[in-house]
């Protein structure tokens, strides 16, 4: 059973492309996540990718538990949910902050074309966000995503609602504006 499974997993990573395989023809396992890609017709594809390549590379090369190499298209895909296991759904049951969240960063409001919108916090990096995408991290992060990557295609608006945990300015050291009375 082991040389079986041995064998498949060989098989598979063979069928993956040069670019995404290291040079000795095995894929790089250190650097591929678990997701669950939410795709523009509402199904969803879990496998493996390569997070550095997001936005970059379209279409988007996925590794599916099954061993399946896949390519989709970025104008496919509606939202990438790096997950812990692939048994929780990613339906996000939380989709605005109930306060002001406490992660440093940029607040803000997704709006997807379909109208739906989801709120998360945005590395506060201007570079990141002219990208091909967002990512954010959810607001309930007891659920199955830790973070979720939004391809701009997907989305109609994206709408900054506050910066938190920006350094905050020290105040002025107090200055005694009344003479002394009695001076030592």
């Amino acid at each position: 059973m082991a040389a079986n499974s041995q064998t498949c997993l060989k098989l598979s990573l063979n069928s993956v492309p040069s670019s995404a395989a290291t040079s000795k023809g095995r894929a790089a396992a250190s650097t591929h996540k678990k997701v669950v890609v939410g795709l523009t017709d509402k199904s969803v594809q879990k496998g493996y990718l390569n997070p550095s390549r997001l936005g970059q590379a379209d279409p988007m090369d996925l590794l599916t538990p099954d061993g399946e190499y896949l390519q989709i298209p970025l104008e496919r895909v509606r939202t990438v949910h790096f997950v812990r296991d692939f048994s929780n759904g990613i339906e996000v049951e939380r989709k605005m902050f109930l306060s002001r969240p406490k992660l440093d960063g940029l607040w803000v409001r997704l709006r997807f074309r379909d109208g739906e919108t989801l709120e998360g916090v945005a590395p506060n990096n201007l570079l990141s966000l002219l990208d091909q995408g967002i990512q954010i991290t959810p607001p309930d992060p007891s659920a199955g995503s830790d973070r979720i990557f939004v391809p701009r295609g997907a989305l109609a608006e994206v709408t900054v609602l506050g910066v938190v945990g920006i350094a905050r300015r020290k105040p002025a050291a107090a200055v005694d504006s009344q003479p002394r009375l009695f001076t030592d």
